[in-house]
């Protein structure tokens, strides 16, 4: 008889362990020859040393399936088990699926545009997506970003948006700087909470795996070993943008994305992003995905708005 200790790392417990402990009553149930107690993400066995083998295969293949899926139930414990048993390791899901969803969908691109944003960050250290409103550019930024943690191709992810006032200056919001600055990157949250499960999201945010700061707070930083994505990048300046730019380090990834129809910025002042499409065009290992409507996943009603404004500032540009 031997003891052997499973740490469950990286993976979300209340969906390993399932409702009511339904996944590792389960588990014990398929291992009525091993003693198991969990405790937090401990796992204690205790059995035949033959057994133990088969278990520990078992566990890695059910640890991946969790955190490749954000789920876990019985039919997925049982062919797990089954296919260990047969010295097969199904992976299944959508091959074309970039990560999934809490709820386990499949995100994938979808349209042109989007497969070949994904297509260009294998083989580009630096990315710009810039198209209208709803065409997926920082939910799929973020996902490629889940899918790189996930991997263990980075160590973290860095998220930024610039502090940009549409009508609503920072100092009238209630609270301490967090609180001020939240509302800004509240769409950074929302598509996180969509991949990663609350408790875990909030875990890797404490052990600051994944940050999440105003562009203000990047300069004198070196960013390794991390995919780091600028959002609204149409709001920042040149000096900005080239800041956050020149904080690129080893083994990192850059997503920049944007709208140059929605610049928020005195009518004074240049758009970083507008200027640093024109600098860097051409440059080695940058990639530029200009996206348009018909890249926009959001209600179709979102497309005919998109239209519709640049119809009307097509008509009235000498006026506007």
């Amino acid at each position: 008889m031997i003891e052997k200790h499973f740490i469950l790392d990286d993976i979300d417990l209340r969906t390993f362990y399932g409702a009511g402990n339904t996944n590792l009553q389960m588990i014990k149930a398929l291992y009525p020859k091993l003693r198991i107690v969990a405790l937090g993400n401990v796992m204690k066995v205790l059995g035949d040393e033959e057994e133990m083998c088969v278990f520990d295969g078992v566990i890695q293949r059910l640890k991946s399936h969790c955190l490749k899926f954000n789920s876990l139930d019985e039919a997925a414990i049982v062919s797990i088990v089954r296919g260990e048993k047969n010295g097969m390791t199904p992976d299944g899901g959508d091959p074309s699926a970039i990560c999934y969803s809490i709820s386990g969908r499949a995100i994938t691109p979808r349209s042109d545009n989007q497969k070949r944003f994904v297509d260009d960050y294998r083989t580009n250290d630096m990315l710009f997506a810039v198209g209208p409103a709803g065409s997926g550019k920082t939910y799929v930024s973020i996902a490629l970003a889940v899918r790189a943690l996930k991997n263990k191709e980075v160590r973290r992810i860095i998220l930024s948006r610039p502090a940009v006032e549409a009508g609503e200056k920072l100092g009238f919001l209630p609270g301490d700087m967090k609180d001020k600055i939240d509302p800004y990157l509240q769409p950074l949250y929302d598509a996180l909470l969509d991949m990663i499960p609350a408790q875990k999201l909030q875990e890797y945010m404490e052990l600051q795996t994944i940050q999440i700061a105003p562009l203000a707070f990047m300069r004198g930083r070196t960013l390794n070993d991390a995919v780091v994505i600028l959002d609204e990048a149409q709001n920042t300046t040149p000096q900005q943008i080239k800041m956050f730019l020149t904080r690129m380090g080893h083994n990192t990834k850059m997503i920049i994305t944007g709208d140059v129809t929605q610049i928020d910025l005195p009518r004074t002042a240049r758009s970083g992003l507008v200027e640093a499409m024109t600098v860097l065009n051409g440059v080695k290992g940058i990639s530029f995905i200009m996206m348009d409507e018909r890249d926009i996943v959001r209600h179709k009603l979102v497309t005919r708005i998109v239209n519709a404004y640049k119809e009307y500032e097509n008509t009235n540009k000498d006026q506007l």
